[in-house]
Parts: C-alpha cells; sequence; structure tokens
C-alpha cells in the first residue's frame, strides 16, 4: 500500500525577513523581480514585506499581489490596528492574501521593549487577530521570541489566538537560542496542549545565531511543524534565518528520515541565490551548503580521483538537481595526478605517464606558491616543461583540432568542471577508470 507523503509549506521571508539582514535592502522592482523567481522556485508562501515600514515597501507588497497569483502573498504587521490595516489595504488585491501578525510574548521583550504585562498582551494577541480575521480569511499569529517565553503562558496566548480565528501558528526562535531537541520538545507541547491545533497549521521560523536554524527546523518538522519559514542563502537578522535550499535538500537527500514533499522545484534553488547575490551586491560565502561556489568543487586529489571515477563517492546529490551546471574539479596543492590529466586532456594535450610524472611535479611545486592553478599556468608550465626536439619522440603532443575544439566554452580563468554525460535519470555516468590504478588513487593526496 502506497503511504501519502507528507507536505511541508514553504513560507518563504527573503523579501521581508531577509531583506533586514545589514546590506540586503531592496527597492520596489528588484523585490518584485525576485518574488517572479521565488514563484518560478515555488514558494508556497511569499513574505512580500512589512508594508507600514514605508511608502516603498507598502508599494512593493501591493504590486507582488496583483501579479504573482500562484502562491499566497503575505504581509506583516504588529499587533495593532494601524499596522494591520496597512497590511491589508496592501495586500487586498492579492489572489490569496495572508495577514501575519506578530506580538512579542517573552517576559524580557514584555518588560523592556513592550513594558506591558502578560494580560495586556494576551488581550492585545486575541483583539488584533480579530481584527485581521474580519479583514482577510487567512491569518498567521507569531509569538516573537516564543523559545524564550514561558510554555504555560505561550500555550494561553496561542488558545487565545486559535480561538479569535488564527489559521497559522508561527513558533518563532527570534534570536536563534534554542536547540534541536528543546525546539521540538516545544513543538510537541503546543501539539499537545492547544485548543484546536487540529485545525491549524504550525509552523517555524527560525534565526541562525547559534548556526542551528536548520537543525532546529528540521527538529520542529519531525515534531509535527508542516510549515517552514525561511529565506534564500539563509539571509536575515544578525546571523540569518534558516536557509530555504538546505531544508529543501535535506528531506530530498534524507528522505529516509525525512519523508517529507515540497513543491520546491529544485533547479531553481542556484538560479535563486544568484539572483539573490546580484540584486543586493552580497556574494554567498564559498563553503555556503548547496549554493556557494565550494559545494561541489573538489580539490584534494583522493576526493577528485573518485569523483572522475563515479561522481557519487563524493557528491550526495548532483549539481544539477540544484540548478549548479556542473561539479568542478579545482588545481591545487592537493590536487592528484588524475585531476592533472583529465584538464591537460581538455586543454588540448596527452601525456605518457613520464611525462605526467614530470608534469605533476612541477605542478604541486607551483600550487604550492599561488594556492590555485588556472588554465594559462598550466599551459606554460607545459610548454616550459616538454620542448621535445625534431628527431625526437614527443613526451606529449596535441589533440586532434576537433578534440581540442569541443574544450573552448571552458573559461580558463574559472576551476574546471567535470567531462561527463548524463545518464537517463540524471546521474553523472561515470568516468571510466580503466587506465587508473590503485597508485593513481593514492598518488598526490
Amino acid at each position: 500500500m502506497v503511504t501519502e507523503q507528507v507536505r511541508i509549506t514553504v513560507f518563504d521571508t527573503t523579501l521581508r525577513d531577509g531583506e533586514q539582514s545589514p546590506g540586503c535592502s531592496m527597492n520596489h522592482q528588484e523585490k518584485l523581480r525576485l518574488a517572479h523567481q521565488l514563484d518560478r522556485l515555488g514558494a508556497d508562501v511569499i513574505e512580500a514585506g512589512f508594508p507600514i515600514a514605508s511608502d516603498g515597501d507598502f508599494e512593493a507588497v501591493n504590486a507582488i499581489a496583483a501579479v504573482i497569483r500562484r502562491p499566497i502573498i503575505a504581509g506583516l504587521a504588529r499587533a495593532c490596528r494601524p499596522d494591520i490595516e496597512r497590511a491589508w489595504e496592501a495586500l487586498k488585491d492579492a489572489a490569496h492574501p495572508r495577514i501575519h501578525v506578530f506580538l512579542a510574548t517573552s517576559d524580557i521583550h514584555l518588560k523592556y521593549k513592550l513594558r506591558m504585562s502578560r494580560e495586556e498582551c494576551l488581550a492585545q494577541a486575541r483583539e488584533s487577530v480579530a481584527f485581521a480575521k474580519s479583514l482577510c480569511d487567512d491569518v498567521e499569529f507569531s509569538p516573537e521570541d516564543a523559545t524564550r517565553t514561558d510554555p504555560e503562558f505561550l500555550c494561553q496566548v496561542l488558545d487565545a489566538v486559535v480561538e479569535a480565528g488564527a489559521t497559522t501558528l508561527n513558533i518563532p526562535d527570534t534570536v536563534g537560542y534554542t536547540v534541536p531537541n528543546e525546539f521540538g520538545d516545544l513543538i510537541a507541547t503546543i501539539r499537545r496542549r492547544v485548543k484546536g491545533i487540529e485545525n491549524v497549521t504550525i509552523s517555524a521560523h527560525c534565526h541562525n545565531d547559534l548556526g542551528m536554524a536548520v537543525a532546529n527546523t528540521m527538529a520542529a518538522i519531525a515534531a509535527g511543524a508542516r510549515q517552514v519559514e525561511c529565506t534564500i542563502n539563509g539571509i536575515g537578522e544578525r546571523a540569518g534565518n534558516a536557509s530555504l535550499e538546505e531544508i529543501v535538500m535535506a528531506m530530498r537527500v534524507r528522505h529516509d528520515r525525512y519523508p517529507y514533499e515540497t513543491g520546491i522545484v529544485g533547479e531553481h534553488l542556484f538560479p535563486a541565490s544568484q539572483m539573490l547575490s546580484e540584486i543586493t551586491g552580497v556574494p554567498v560565502q564559498p563553503n555556503k551548503a548547496i549554493t556557494g561556489r565550494n559545494a561541489f568543487a573538489h580539490e584534494a586529489g583522493i576526493h577528485q580521483d573518485g569523483v572522475l571515477k563515479n561522481p557519487l563517492t563524493y557528491e550526495i546529490m548532483t549539481p544539477q538537481s540544484v540548478g549548479v551546471p556542473d561539479s568542478k574539479l579545482v588545481l591545487g596543492k592537493h590536487s592528484g595526478r588524475h585531476a592533472l590529466a583529465i584538464r591537460c586532456e581538455q586543454l588540448g594535450y596527452q601525456f605518457d605517464r613520464r611525462a605526467l610524472d614530470d608534469i605533476y611535479r612541477r605542478f604541486v611545486r607551483l600550487a604550492d606558491k599561488i594556492k590555485h592553478v588556472e588554465d594559462h599556468h598550466l599551459l606554460e608550465l607545459i610548454r616550459d616543461t616538454h620542448k621535445p626536439a625534431g628527431s625526437a619522440t614527443p613526451l606529449f603532443e596535441p589533440l586532434s583540432n576537433a578534440a581540442a575544439a569541443s574544450t573552448s566554452s571552458y573559461e580558463s580563468s574559472k576551476p574546471f568542471p567535470l567531462a561527463a554525460e548524463s545518464s537517463a535519470i540524471s546521474l553523472p555516468v561515470p568516468v571510466s577508470a580503466e587506465h587508473h590504478d590503485q597508485e593513481d588513487y593514492l598518488w598526490g593526496v
């Protein structure tokens, strides 16, 4: 019997919480452009902004609501009538509008930021959600700083907003304070204790201050959360939000542990990452999971040799599955002879064993000095190393014009991609290991 897969709603807040990341502010047209990409990506909910924050943000939310018709479009509002009215004014033309109301519930926020009692907080949460519900059928409520809120009081607030008409309860780890087991337990407690919880969606919104935003989000899903709030590249306040691409691919790669589905089109993950970086001018860190430039790059010789024989030896997902054109082998001091030989062939040269040994020794000395050996360095090294006399048998020969032409699309200034074809199931076809023995595997590692 086939069991129906549980569907996780992906709530993208790149345009709202992500934009609050220092240096990541976007104007009207930039937000609209990225919203179209998020639509192509398959996000279920796009939080387009905070309408009362500025006229520009209001106009951006309004424009996105008018033209992006498939997903839910959400606008953020504090738990007060002016915010909620402004959010609704921006959202009212949306095909699927959602008002997202938030109010801090932790004692430290109530005492020092809001200067209100628990009783006042409870009443304000109930009244604001009821007012939002009178305008819009879809209302989400977030108890800000939920993970530092007394669990008993948190459940009281959630009881009140569910009764007032909230359809989604978002549980924010606003300051990135919680850890996975603790957050999972909190979600489980909410599922047990909040009245009417079976009629609403539990959501998780995690920040990355301790580097556990994605881990906490995955723990929430395992405990029963069915919506995840996240951003492209994990951008957001301070250390950022949970990364959309990491959450989605964790469920796909480890489906045995996380048997859930999303509507995200994986092939649009890298394009979305690149577009965001281009719009904001904030580069993705090289070792960023899924979308960083090193995510599918290999320098160590033992890794390169394995990947050339079968990419699955060191890659748990194909680069194409997330929209990355191909894997890359980076020539550096850790590279092996197998990778060096492949790149020389792509540049138009083939070597016998003795010549390759000679080239490799010189290559390693060069790589020790300059970190990454680019194509022009390698060509100079080849020419300087081997200058066969006219009467001698050449140690290397340029490939035929046809073969050399096939390499012309490679950019000399970038790490070279694997020269692999794709199989019918989109997995790279392993490069033949026929001429590479155990010594190749160990040599130069």
